[in-house]
């Protein structure tokens, strides 16, 4: 059967073909599960979604239809910020998604008052299965409205995975991202940058001295987002990881 399904994967244009084929495979209970799997995955459907999960920094995340798939590139923000506070005892996951970044930062930080927030409730109905095991809290809500007040001034993580593909630009994306996935966890606006910009202006008053924001982004858009941050009061410089093409903007409380 496994032959089959390749030939399958690769017609309909998988380029890692192989590698999903075995996935199918090893998370279908019964050939027919397998089959209807085949089917969704040569549909267009993300293999994340066929199987139901996504791997990120060797966890589990679940992962439910119209909810934001992890992106590999955004392990680079969990590791900055583990780098950046490991000692960090109050950790957001804001635009949390899944929870992936939040469960990550957890899983390497031990013990941790664990936050995560989403202005979308299939989001936040997905992220609270996967940050269950660390103790999470996961509030729906625009941004920092939708966190609890006792939270400023003593957060020592706040990880925000911003959308930040400009409006125009969402069209040019994969049919997986933007057929599958929730337009407001993709579209940052004109330039890409409206919600990293509110993201930097109200940032800094939920942070404990010393804190640090991180903020996924393009290349073109680091040196825009690094000025924004400043203007906010914040110590900002950009983390780049060449092997994942991603960059993270980081901010320092004083």
């Amino acid at each position: 059967m496994r032959d089959s399904v390749v030939v399958a994967l690769r017609t309909a244009g998988c380029v890692f073909a192989e590698d999903e084929a075995e996935l199918i495979l090893a998370t279908a209970r019964t050939p027919a599960e397998a089959a209807a799997m085949v089917e969704r995955r040569v549909a267009g459907l993300p293999l994340e979604l066929v199987v139901g999960w996504a791997e990120f920094r060797g966890l589990r995340i679940t992962v439910d239809p119209g909810v934001f798939v992890p992106r590999r590139r955004t392990e680079f923000l969990v590791e900055q910020a583990l780098a950046r506070a490991p000692g960090a005892g109050v950790v957001v996951d804001l635009c949390c998604g899944s929870g992936a970044v939040g469960a990550a930062l957890a899983a390497g930080l031990g013990r941790v008052e664990l936050h995560a927030a989403d202005i979308d409730p299939a989001a936040v109905r997905c992220a609270r299965g996967n940050v269950a095991a660390a103790g999470g809290h996961v509030h729906q809500g625009d941004l920092f409205e939708a966190l609890p007040g006792e939270l400023r001034g003593r957060v020592g993580i706040l990880a925000a995975n911003v959308p930040y593909v400009p409006s125009d630009e969402i069209g040019l994306l994969p049919p997986e991202a933007h057929a599958y996935e929730p337009l407001t966890a993709l579209d940052g606006g004109a330039d890409g940058l409206d919600v990293l910009r509110r993201v930097a202006a109200d940032g800094p008053r939920w942070l404990a001295p010393g804190g640090c924001v991180l903020v996924e982004t393009s290349r073109h858009q680091a040196p825009t987002a690094l000025d924004t941050f400043e203007r906010n009061g914040l110590t900002a410089h950009l983390a780049v990881s060449d092997e994942l093409y991603a960059h993270v903007v980081v901010g320092v409380a004083p």
